[in-house]
């Protein structure tokens, strides 16, 4: 059998990344934490860098390092979204404060230090807040960048727009100077966007056999979905919201759920109505590079038969 694919997670918890965050603890065979490094992002800084460790106490996954990062974008002033995730970032459930320390350094160290101590190629970032930590991990260490196997993000939108402005997804609008880094790196870049987050809806079907685990964690997922939900069901008119971050994880073990094609992929930082916007070529209507691979469709039923199947073995 393959080696286990060495991941770190960059993350914003937020209850959809800490479902990212147990899909991969629930992979073992597949994936290999090295760490997860945390961004100011759904929620501050000191939040999430607790929201993480939550969750790894949540899977017993003490072992598990988890570095505090950037606690502001490159450039801008912090944005947040507790109208989403609720004051804490993790609403819903009635969770223990963790025990767990926080790792000495800070999370652009960390992920330098990784991927040059790594053997090339053998790293992948799943990032699933803003790119912050990313973007100066690269304008630090741009010798990094050819060391990675690829970045699998969630993030930006082109069929759908945006979610927190008409032209913006949120993790790129929080910080766009720092996406723009990544996605004029040459890192190998797959992009799950709105249009195929929008695809997957926590309907109460799913919930259902998610609560028939009956273990702490999805019992805790559970709890985090229904007070998550009611926002989009709200906004969207829909059975359930949807479901963002873990398609990063569920990428990395069945890619074949997923559909998207090369384009070229530019990131606006200037305009005021538009910042944050990813601009798409998704026709190739330019001569542009193709930097990124942006998934468009996937296979919803098979993503949460996944979701379940791996959320059982926590």
């Amino acid at each position: 059998m393959a080696s286990a694919r060495k991941i770190i997670i960059d993350t914003d918890p937020g209850q959809d990344d800490a479902a990212a965050i147990m899909l991969a603890f629930g992979s073992p065979d597949e994936l290999e934490v090295l760490g997860i490094t945390t961004v100011a992002g759904n929620v501050p800084l000191s939040l999430t860098s607790r929201n993480a460790r939550i969750v790894c106490e949540l899977c017993s996954r003490t072992e598990t390092k988890v570095f505090a990062g950037a606690d502001a974008p490159i450039a801008r002033k912090l944005v947040t979204a507790e109208h989403v995730h609720g004051k804490t970032g993790l609403d819903g459930p009635e969770l223990s404060e963790p025990t767990m320390a926080l790792q000495p350094g800070h999370a652009v160290d960390f992920i330098i230090e990784t991927l040059r101590r790594e053997p090339e190629g053998t790293v992948t970032l799943c990032t699933l807040g803003p790119l912050t930590n990313i973007g100066l991990a690269f304008q630090k260490a741009p010798d990094i960048v050819p060391r990675i196997r690829e970045l699998v993000m969630m993030g930006g939108g082109f069929f759908e727009g945006g979610n927190i402005t008409p032209a913006a997804e949120f993790n790129i609008y929080v910080d766009p100077e720092a996406a723009d880094i990544v996605f004029r790196s040459g890192v190998r870049v797959v992009m799950m966007p709105l249009d195929v987050t929008h695809q997957l809806l926590t309907r109460k079907d799913r919930v259902k056999r998610m609560a028939e685990i009956g273990t702490a964690p999805a019992k805790a997922m559970v709890e985090m979905l229904e007070f998550f939900e009611r926002f989009d069901i709200e906004k969207y008119g829909s059975d359930g919201g949807p479901l963002h971050d873990p398609t990063v994880v569920a990428y990395l073990l069945k890619p074949e759920l997923f559909k998207g094609r090369d384009c070229n992929v530019e990131i606006e930082v200037q305009s005021e109505l538009t910042v944050g916007m990813t601009v798409v070529d998704w026709w190739h209507v330019t001569e542009r590079k193709r930097n990124a691979k942006v998934m468009r469709h996937v296979d919803a039923d098979g993503f949460f038969d996944l979701l379940i199947e791996r959320f059982a073995r926590i």
